[in-house]
């Protein structure tokens, strides 16, 4: 383990940040922000640096993962840095022919449908991902007291990429699998589990100071599909890095009917997006669990005046949560006015300074 992490907790320099706090419910000087996809796409200066660079490379360029993932922190003023990454890239590390097509998403040569397919997913080795441990040394020391999230793809999520070849609206090819070959299913999100947890292993060794697990895709399930085919493996990357005694976070996209078992998982802190209201995921998830969120990324194209009225409206929901870290409730939009997301940092510190 990284000799600057306490055996009971993350890195002792940002162990006392807002943001950490919030995770673990303790009481806040303000309530900590940070935005899903901040590194990225609504920054000029990031689309100067990545510009002709394709997206899986410039995952793989140390320089260039610490200079986009300081961006936002330094722009915003944010109380966390999102290391800057694509879920894709432990698969890409262990071999799997894919990329990334701009204006598409990730796209699989070769999709994994049979048992035949999945001995093609080996085991994710410290060494595969090395420029990972490279940008988290770099980042850490640059952030300093600022805390850096590390992320993965969660099982069902990365499997979806892999059985349907690329971004599916209806998901059949994967839903096919998981009730036609509930075994080999099982087994895939077993082997996706194994490679996520190391994934996230690696960066928490490096110096991530608290992990999210981003489901993305997983809203397209019933709740009982995805406490018996979907939950097994979620619950078992939890469990590889409890030990660390990081933060762990857990978001999906269109999981009202899922929080209660998105928290049951193992996460310390679960993801809202807008659909739901904070005081109600609260009561949906049960207590003992901070949340994240929750306003829609589609309000930062209104008035400054409305954001600022949205903005409340998350507050007041959230005004009775045991912890709270303020969100979106999805990741940044691409045409987004960066100057609405400084302004909002802004207002969220002021709004709830104690």
């Amino acid at each position: 383990m990284n000799a600057n992490v306490r055996p009971s907790g993350p890195p002792t320099q940002t162990y006392d940040s807002a943001f950490l706090k919030a995770c673990r419910r303790e009481p806040v000087p303000h309530t900590p922000v940070w935005f899903m996809r901040q590194a990225g796409r609504s920054l000029p200066e990031y689309l100067k640096v990545r510009e002709g660079i394709p997206m899986l490379e410039s995952c793989m360029r140390p320089e260039l993962v610490t200079e986009i993932t300081l961006q936002p922190v330094r722009r915003h003023k944010v109380d966390a840095a999102i290391y800057f990454s694509d879920i894709v890239v432990p698969l890409k590390a262990i071999g799997v022919d894919l990329d990334i097509k701009p204006g598409v998403g990730p796209v699989v040569a070769e999709p994994i449908r049979t048992r035949a397919d999945l001995e093609r997913l080996r085991d994710l080795t410290p060494e595969d991902v090395h420029y990972v441990t490279e940008a988290i040394g770099m980042l850490t020391a640059e952030l300093g007291e600022t805390p850096l999230i590390g992320f993965a793809g969660a099982p069902f999520t990365l499997a979806s990429y892999l059985v349907e070849g690329g971004p599916s609206r209806n998901h059949e090819h994967t839903k096919a699998l998981m009730y036609g070959d509930p075994q080999l299913w099982a087994d895939l999100l077993d082997r996706l589990a194994e490679i996520t947890g190391a994934f996230l292993k690696v960066q928490i060794e490096a110096g991530a100071s608290a992990v999210q697990l981003f489901d993305s895709w997983v809203g397209a399930l019933a709740p009982a599909d995805y406490r018996r085919s979907v939950m097994p493996a979620s619950a078992k990357v939890f469990r590889e890095v409890e030990k660390y005694g990081v933060p762990r976070i857990h978001f999906g996209v269109g999981t009202g009917e899922l929080l209660g078992l998105m928290g049951e998982a193992g996460a310390d802190v679960v993801g809202v997006d807008w659909r739901v209201p904070l005081d109600e995921a609260a009561r949906r998830v049960g207590p003992g669990k901070a949340l994240q969120g929750n306003l829609d990324p589609a309000v930062l194209f209104s008035t400054p005046e409305a954001v600022e009225t949205k903005t409340r409206e998350v507050l007041d929901a959230a005004a009775g949560l045991e912890g709270h870290v303020f969100n979106l409730g999805h990741g940044v939009l691409p045409t987004t006015d960066p100057d609405a997301l400084t302004r909002l940092v802004d207002y969220v510190h002021t709004q709830t300074a104690r």
